[in-house]
């Protein structure tokens, strides 16, 4: 062999040693992916009803109208055959320089060699060709369920991602050349990276986006003072200091989702939603919920509403007031919203007003969580719930990371196992990693009785003994909706309030997206907001035409809306000693 090829074929010593610690990690990621435990088919892939579907679909296509399948096919191989031809008559030209791409752009594709190296631009080129044919044949199928099609074209776009050159090594030209540059040892590092997060998952495949030591809640970030004033099996009540020498009578009490942590309203003291409230003149109060564990499998969504009811009643006795001011975030806005309608059945009318940040109470149109809220997802879920007890932060944390698979998992694994990059110490991807469980009786219910049935906004949503609506919801309220929010759009939102039975409504359209446009400081000047004089009688697109844009955050503005329904100043509470500083306990339970 050293005869045939010469002294000169021998590796570089260094490429030699990175090729024999692959091997060794590679006999640590095999142990690593066996500790994978295995999980009910409907949370792994789509049943076979969609396949059938989308068979079915086709054959159709091909009885009825055959000249438009082979339309379809003739126009591919012609594709196909044009760009070969082209660039073999570069080739024959001796031309290195690919041809301009006129296409729309693409940041996966920004490595210049994309454009000028033959060989990546006819793969990238072959590639979008591909793609434009998978989407096409999907959009022409007969289906005459909206659901299904949604569901076949969003499948569509999973595999059109999945099949992108950049995600191959042999095709990515940053991933080759920095292997070249490294000597392999890029190689190594994201093996090890790799191997990496499938032992610190449990043998999933769940790529770090964010250095998971970088920072330390209550120390780094999530710092602003206060105690924990309240602790429960599900929920610790954390008061914060007050910054002013006046307050605000009516205090106001935030319930965070129980689907992430709450410290993504007091990342850093600049962007702090937390404390630039406190910093306005208001006792607040914020909910730090318990990260449920197996043995939370039946606690439902009538413990979670039991336990609004139990937060307001100590808020209540901390302040001596008869009245409170609520803001729901996400899914505890969808709670706030149920609980604000049992408040209404009961006579009860301590809640002065609610704020609703990026939430939904209408579900008749599922958007981008179709593919996810169909009956075999959610039985496989239910399996799940029935064998664990809880609906696992894991297998969320993948279910939205595909909402956005290129950023939320091509990109970031690209980044980390091809380049070797160590994950970023960036506190809002840190913050999406500490995802938490979500008990298993609570997450079927909200499946299928909020979003499969959409109770709360049709037939009513049964709780206590009684039928919930969403029509109960008669506070006045102010609504904060994302404009690019892909979880909540924000036509959802607008939906869900335009049904609920308050006389005084306000909704604030923010910029940006479900996050960055309600963690949105007025310090930054980044993102704008709107809002609209045209009132909820017509669609959100009639609010919307109408709407005026305003430069800065919307928070000012729902400060002062919320400080009409605040009363008189009072001198500034401090919180008594309770159960230790804020953020608390509960808040550092990983799932």
């Amino acid at each position: 062999m050293e005869a045939a090829f010469g002294p000169q074929s021998r590796l570089p010593e260094q490429l030699a040693k990175n090729i024999e610690r692959i091997e060794a990690l590679t006999q640590r990621l095999v142990g690593a992916l066996s500790l994978r435990q295995p999980k009910a088919p409907g949370v792994e892939a789509p049943g076979a009803d969609l396949f059938t579907t989308a068979a079915n679909a086709w054959m159709k296509l091909l009885a009825e109208q055959p000249e438009r399948i082979m339309g379809q096919q003739v126009s591919y191989w012609g594709e196909t055959l044009r760009h070969f031809a082209e660039a073999q008559a570069a080739a024959s030209r001796g031309t290195l320089t690919a041809p301009p791409d006129d296409g729309p752009s693409d940041s996966r594709f920004k490595n210049p060699l994309w454009q000028s190296h033959p060989f990546f631009n006819f793969i990238k080129r072959q590639y979008q060709i591909n793609a434009d044919a998978m989407r096409k044949a999907a959009s022409d199928l007969d289906i005459g369920s909206m659901t299904d099609r949604r569901r076949v074209e969003w499948f569509t776009r999973q595999m059109i991602d999945m099949m992108a050159p950049t995600n191959f090594l042999a095709t990515n030209p940053d991933a080759l050349e920095k292997a070249l540059a490294t000597e392999g040892e890029s190689l190594v590092k994201g093996l090890e990276n790799l191997v990496r997060d499938i032992e610190q998952h449990g043998g999933e495949m769940l790529v770090s986006l964010a250095d998971r030591d970088a920072f330390r809640v209550g120390e780094s970030i999530g710092t602003a003072e206060g105690r924990v004033v309240a602790r429960t099996k599900l929920y610790e009540l954390i008061q914060y200091s007050p910054t002013t020498d006046q307050v605000h009578e009516i205090p106001l009490v935030i319930f965070p989702p129980w689907i992430n942590k709450f410290y993504i309203m007091d990342l850093k003291p600049q962007n702090s939603l937390i404390r630039w409230i406190v910093d306005q003149g208001y006792t607040l109060f914020v909910v730090a919920w318990k990260n449920p564990d197996t043995s939370y499998g039946q606690t439902g969504m009538e413990d979670y509403v039991s336990a609004y009811l139990e937060v307001m009643d100590r808020v209540q006795d901390t302040t001596g007031q008869e009245k409170l001011n609520v803001v729901g975030y996400c899914i505890a806005g969808t709670t706030l919203a149920l609980t604000l309608s049992l408040l209404k059945q009961r006579g009860d009318d301590r809640v002065n007003s609610a704020t609703f940040f990026t939430t939904l109470t209408d579900f008749s149109d599922q958007g981008e969580f179709t593919a996810f809220l169909q009956e075999d997802f959610v039985s496989g879920i239910e399996q799940e719930a029935a064998r664990t007890g809880v609906l696992s932060a894991q297998l969320m944390t993948r279910t939205f990371s595909f909402l956005r698979a290129n950023d939320l998992i091509w990109g970031p694994a690209i980044r980390s196992y091809m380049l070797g990059e160590p994950p970023p110490a960036f506190d809002l991807l840190f913050w999406n990693g500490d995802g938490t469980n979500l008990p298993g009786r609570m997450a079927v219910q909200y499946l299928r009785g909020l979003c499969q049935q959409n109770a709360f906004a049709r037939q009513g949503f049964p709780l206590f003994g009684l039928t919930l609506n969403l029509q109960d919801v008669t506070v006045p309220l102010c609504a904060i909706a994302c404009e690019t929010d892909h979880i909540a759009p924000a036509r959802d939102s607008w939906r869900g309030v335009a049904q609920m039975g308050s006389q005084d409504r306000t909704f604030i359209l923010s910029e940006s997206g479900h996050i960055a446009g309600i963690i949105n400081p007025p310090s930054k000047k980044k993102y704008g907001h709107y809002v609209s004089d045209h009132g909820f009688a017509e669609g959100f697109r009639q609010w919307r035409d109408a709407a005026v844009r305003h430069d800065g955050s919307w928070w000012p503005r729902w400060g002062e809306w919320l400080a009409t329904r605040s009363g008189a100043k009072v001198d500034a509470r401090t919180p008594e000693q309770g159960f230790g500083p804020a953020p608390g306990e509960y808040v550092h339970e990983r799932a």
